[in-house]
């Protein structure tokens, strides 16, 4: 096949490549689909989180496809994939008939040695890892800036941690030989721009050169012990804990390195970057006065009880969450039961293993009737504290680590 009609049969196959996987059927006719139609039977039927095997999580948006994890259900120390959240920037790809041997890894760029390998090459060449690391999407707690920023109204959802196996980026890149140009990796995946266009990424992130060394950095294709959701990646993902979650692609096809940072989509502008200095909400900000987020900051969720929940007065109530620092570590988590008036120390667990978020727990008694709220305050292992209220507003709401609280009420 000459590259002409190779890229007609990859266009024609990417043209609604997500539809096949939303129905749950192949699509015959595909071919024929107008640019800018989706299905009739997508048109009518409203997305279920439920269709994707992820019932209870909130739809935020279905094109693209976007699910937020209610915290509640977020109560185990390893995310149940059925609980993960989804984060999507594109069309997904159809993947049911990806192998071992027939999904392709290219590693290519400011590299001694360019290499296509296979699932199977990467499970043979490398040595396999099993890892509980967090991911976390930059616009987690969006809905709370004030002025808005426009896209997915996170709250508290966008975030989990699930038992990753796959093998490490660093040996991956250090196998293909780093030339001593290389600054910054550039990710792709096999999903497709909204427009359907091929010749536009839906996301195109990278890391600096220093952070995509870090052993703690997964190519992976199992969570969990099992294949992952389509919805999370499946066959290959990177796994990029403590960053942005943008940084981890999924469904990954090629991993260039770069002599620059990465310009690709979703790089540049305003996107995952915050002003370089503090600015008042609602200021706008010039592109080059933005910088690339990197660590994210300490925060913490409540995951038990529920908000809303009733509890006789005088029982004793069982609170706990979980807590995550970007790159660092978290030291303490404080509970408050007064609004802030006072507050006392949790239970804290060290990470299972680097980048896994850390378990916490402590006993609440409420001695009278009536309303009450139980807030959370991580800080990290620098001291930085979660704040009460969304701090450093930005233009695209990112990094709002405010502290999480949930209602109850003692009868």
């Amino acid at each position: 096949m000459n590259n002409t009609s190779g890229n007609s049969t990859r266009r024609a196959v990417l043209k609604g490549i997500s539809f096949a996987a939303a129905l749950g059927a192949p699509i015959p006719f595909l071919r024929f689909l107008p640019a800018g139609l989706a299905p009739i039977a997508l048109a009518q039927t409203p997305v279920s989180a439920a269709d994707f095997g992820k019932g209870g999580l909130t739809v935020l948006g279905d094109r693209p496809l976007n699910m937020e994890t209610p915290p509640h259900l977020l109560d185990d120390g390893v995310t149940p994939a059925s609980r993960f959240f989804v984060r999507n920037n594109g069309l997904p790809p159809s993947v049911e008939n990806a192998t071992d041997k027939n999904w392709s890894l290219i590693i290519d760029g400011e590299v001694n040695n360019t290499m296509m390998l296979s699932i199977a090459d990467l499970k043979s060449q490398f040595e396999t890892m099993t890892l509980q690391l967090q991911l976390e999407c930059g616009g987690n707690g969006r809905k709370f800036f004030s002025p808005g920023a426009s896209g997915n109204q996170w709250t508290f959802g966008a975030i989990a941690c699930a038992e990753w196996t796959g093998v490490r980026l660093a040996d991956v890149l250090k196998a293909a030989g780093l030339k001593d140009s290389a600054v910054y990796t550039a990710h792709y995946g096999a999903d497709t721009h909204l427009s359907s266009d091929p010749e536009k990424d839906a996301l195109s992130r990278g890391v600096p050169i220093t952070k995509a060394m870090d052993p703690n950095n997964l190519i992976a294709w199992a969570m969990n012990g099992e294949a992952m959701p389509v919805m999370n990646g499946h066959p290959l993902r990177l796994v990029v804990p403590g960053w942005p979650g943008s940084c981890s692609q999924k469904w990954l096809t090629k991993i260039t390195v770069r002599d620059r940072v990465h310009d690709g989509a979703k790089m540049t502008g305003a996107s995952y970057r915050v002003p370089k200095l503090p600015v008042a909400p609602g200021t706008p900000v010039p592109d080059e006065d933005m910088r690339i987020i990197t660590s994210m900051p300490v925060k913490s969720l409540i995951t038990a009880p529920a908000t809303g929940a009733r509890f006789p007065v005088g029982d004793e109530l069982d609170v706990r969450g979980h807590a995550w620092a970007g790159d660092l570590d978290v030291a303490a988590v404080d509970l408050s039961t007064d609004f802030g008036a006072t507050w006392h120390s949790a239970t804290l667990d060290l990470p299972t293993n680097k980048y896994a978020w850390q378990q916490w727990r402590a006993p609440v008694r409420f001695d009278a009737p009536g309303y009450y709220e139980v807030w959370a305050r991580a800080t990290d292992a620098e001291g930085r504290m979660q704040p009460p209220l969304p701090p450093g507003w930005n233009p695209k709401g990112y990094l709002n680590n405010m502290m999480h609280r949930v209602a109850v009420f003692a009868d």
